[in-house]
């Protein structure tokens, strides 16, 4: 039966966003002096109102853009009405997306360099340098590009394959936009966009979600729309962990002190925050009591109660929406940028150069990478919760796997957030440190934890066409690049060949210079671990296995490259990135070279160790397999 008779449509549930989120940033404007006019170079009340306006346009079409494809993925079965529903919200939402984010881009021109705007040629020739060849010009450049392709892809797409990769872009499409507003010239760079990042996607997610229930809400059934609720709720509660967490990382940044928060800054944070707990009690509150009634009775009191919620949580949504539009407009209270005259060390890194390194400062030296906390922390949970899943209904799961897997999270979280971290753009035997643990050691924890296994025999599967967790992890699994990349000889390959390949070329130097490029780098050397002890000991399946022997000689031959690519490296007579290692500006530890020298002795040394213990549990392994 069609739920028309609920409340809220979808024009009605637009509306009370909108002019929440519009009245929550003009009041904080207002108070938070984001829009006052400059005493020099003022742009005019069009560019001061029109540029946060845009923003929040933004924002919002990110949302309906970004929730929508992730909805569909998860909550919806393709080749349905519903499922189209959501990829023509995602397209309207893609165009309105474009051009504001064009709108922003021109409007940061004028308020930047106080330009006049004109149909004149000098006009459009400082326009286009502007985004051509300033950092925020390319952003919002990038931004609209990437939005204008959105558009097309989005109404062009409707299978499951071409979605997953629309919806990859589509998040994609909102990285550039955290590089701007504060986070771009604070001290704390790395964390901050960070931080931002992952704040903007979870917020796009929660948000977005929101909207399309509300849209979609005609074109369902009774049971059909309890299903997608709850399965919305799950996203949401996710979303609202990245939403708290990354929110409060990204204030630690700005406010820096307690008293901060009694300044104009730290009072709109403050009714962000509040919305934003408003927001997730709202939520709990119809997780718990009240889907589960839309199921029984679609039109009747909890029913009505429900819906009524979504306008609240709309509502609360424009309001935080709105404060953070207005958050990035108004002046920190404190100077959080670099100083005048910065130090060698800041001016490369964006940090001052921290104290010598003491076999204490290995244990208490910190440098919180939030993006790999977050991996680090829902790996655990996620992780636990699967084998409780299997222990309530009778399952075994053995304990050394859990115990495998959660040494291994907890290396992971002390290589990018401890001192190896606070350490590797200043040492380069530190970064080798780090290199090797992600490369070897912790794959070899992980891989022994099983985690696709677990996934497959804990996450409930789904009977109704649509992907949960367990459908998407099983598809990727046996996909034909899967396939490709499981391949012991090519995982050996890449393995390998990645150590040559990233100090060898310019790979090196953008993973120093942008911090991009470094959480690539780790992402690559710890996936391409993964993939080749995967390929040789691992307990998931995979199409194709060496025979044993042939394991042997493959890690016989690993093991050759990767003594001779230390050698390679100690033998070496001039420094890798010289303008960077060699003008840090230290005057504590070793000099750079003879650090350089002691990295490689690191890369064939104690890199040996792990692949020494691959192969006794290979010969393990085949001994068992004879028996």
């Amino acid at each position: 039966m069609p739920t028309r008779a609920l409340r809220v449509p979808p024009i009605a549930g637009l509306a009370i966003l909108v002019i929440a989120a519009v009245a929550a940033m003009v009041g904080a404007l207002l108070y938070g002096g984001g829009a006052a006019p400059l005493l020099i170079a003022d742009p005019g009340p069009v560019v001061r109102w029109g540029l946060p306006t845009a923003t929040l346009a933004v924002n919002l079409s990110a949302a309906g853009m970004v929730g929508s494809l992730v909805l569909a993925l998860f909550a919806l079965r393709a080749g349905t009405r519903p499922f189209d529903t959501a990829l023509d919200v995602a397209s309207a939402a893609a165009a309105i997306f474009t051009v504001a984010s064009a709108t922003v881009a021109f409007l940061t021109f004028v308020n930047i360099f106080n330009a006049t705007p004109s149909a004149g040629a000098e006009f459009g020739q400082q326009l286009g340098r502007f985004l051509v060849d300033t950092d925020v010009g390319r952003a919002w450049a990038l931004t609209t590009i990437a939005g204008a392709g959105l558009t097309v892809l989005t109404f062009a797409v409707r299978g499951w394959t071409p979605t997953l990769f629309v919806t990859a872009l589509a998040v994609a499409s909102l990285v550039p936009m955290a590089t701007q507003g504060h986070a771009g010239d604070e001290a704390g760079h790395n964390t901050a966009v960070v931080s931002l990042t992952l704040h903007i996607i979870g917020a796009a997610v929660w948000l977005g979600g929101v909207l399309l229930l509300v849209a979609l809400r005609p074109r369902l059934d009774r049971d059909e729309l309890a299903d997608v609720l709850g399965r919305y709720s799950s996203i949401a509660l996710a979303a609202f962990v990245v939403v708290a967490l990354s929110g409060v990382a990204r204030a630690v940044v700005g406010v820096v002190a307690w008293q901060n928060l009694l300044s104009p800054y730290g009072a709109i944070l403050g009714v962000k925050v509040v919305a934003l707990l408003a927001i997730g009690a709202l939520g709990a509150a119809y997780r718990v009591r009240l889907i589960a009634r839309i199921r029984t009775d679609a039109t009747g009191p909890g029913a009505r109660r429900f819906w009524g919620l979504i306008a609240l949580e709309l509502a609360f949504m424009g309001i935080a929406s709105g404060a953070a539009v207005a958050l990035a407009r108004t002046p920190p209270p404190v100077d959080t940028k670099l100083p005048a005259v910065p130090s060698p060390a800041e001016v490369l890194t964006g940090a001052p150069l921290p104290p010598e390194l003491t076999p204490l400062r290995w244990l208490t030296s910190w440098d919180i990478d939030v993006l790999w906390a977050f991996a680090v922390g829902f790996g655990v949970f996620f992780y636990l919760a699967g084998v409780w899943r299997l222990h309530r209904r009778g399952d075994r799961w053995p304990i050394y796997r859990t115990v495998l897997w959660l040494a291994g999270l907890a290396l992971l979280f002390w290589v990018t957030s401890g001192s190896v971290n606070a350490y590797q753009d200043y040492l380069f035997s530190m970064h080798m440190v780090g290199h090797m643990l992600l490369s070897m050691a912790i794959p070899m924890m992980l891989v022994f934890g099983a985690p696709v296994t677990l996934a497959s025999r804990a996450i409930a599967k789904r009977s109704d066409g649509t992907r949960g967790g367990r459908e998407w992890i099983l598809w990727g699994v046996h996909t034909p690049f899967a396939r490709v990349i499981t391949h012991p000889l090519f995982a050996a390959a890449m393995f390998i060949g990645s150590l040559w390949a990233f100090y060898y070329t310019d790979l090196f130097r953008w993973t120093l210079y942008d911090h991009l490029g470094h959480e690539w780098m780790v992402a690559h050397f710890l996936i391409s671990g993964y993939l080749f002890v995967q390929s040789l000991v691992g307990i998931d399946p995979v199409p194709y296995r060496l025979p044993y022997p042939f394991r042997l000689l493959t890690l016989i031959g690993v093991m050759a490259m990767h003594a001779f690519f230390g050698i390679s490296i100690m033998m070496s007579t001039g420094l890798f990135v010289a303008e960077w290692f060699g003008s840090m500006g230290r005057t504590w530890g070793e000099p750079p070279l003879v650090d350089q020298y002691a990295g490689g002795g690191i890369a064939w040394s104690i890199g040996e160790i792990p692949t020494l213990i691959l192969a006794i549990t290979v010969a393990i392994q085949w001994s068992r397999s004879d028996d």
